[in-house]
């Protein structure tokens, strides 16, 4: 099933990490930090990293900011996945989806039912693509953060891994706008 293909060269891409929180600063963000952690030890370039509160519009321009630099080539945020109201993240970031990745919910989903069995359902975890950019909204726990990062995105950032990676297809993600109208 999944390999390693090691006649590949590994792709280093570049990262942002959001936290969505109102008590969190970043000395005290253990979930940005796990992220942080495992994307530099994967060999990834950690872009930028910041702090947002749950406010719907300051989630969004952070989010369009990072899909306006050409340096960030995915972004994953912590937080805001719940159902209590303070919870905004889906609906900050799906509005800007250009494509959405139902595929990585559930297979999050999958793995999280493996650790905390039915309570993987208070999750909203979601992803897509805007702007050629890779957007993933995970839950703000640093196991919630640990299970997609190490059972979905190390592997699928990772240039080398077969049968198919996200960085393979990144040339391929904005032919929609090179196209132009037909």
């Amino acid at each position: 099933m999944d390999r390693i293909d090691e006649t590949r060269p590994f792709i280093p891409i570049g990262i942002a990490v959001l936290t969505v929180s109102d008590t969190r600063s970043i000395g005290e963000d253990k979930s940005g930090a796990t992220l942080a952690e495992r994307v530099e030890k994967a060999g990834h370039r950690l872009v930028d990293r910041a702090i947002v509160t749950d406010d719907v519009e300051k989630i969004r321009a952070q989010i369009r900011a990072w899909i306006a630099d050409e340096a960030i080539d995915a972004i994953i945020t912590t937080g805001g996945t719940g159902f209590t109201g303070r919870d905004v993240t889906p609906e900050a970031v799906e509005p800007l989806f250009e494509k959405r990745m139902d595929g990585f919910s559930i297979v999050f989903h999958r793995i999280s039912y493996d650790k905390i069995g039915t309570s993987t359902i208070q999750s909203r975890a979601t992803a897509g693509v805007a702007g050629a950019t890779y957007i993933f909204c995970l839950p703000g726990s640093p196991g919630a953060c640990k299970d997609a990062w190490d059972g979905i995105l190390v592997q699928q950032f990772d240039y080398r891994h077969l049968p198919c990676n996200f960085v393979e297809i990144m040339p391929r993600l904005d032919e929609h706008l090179k196209r132009g109208k037909g």
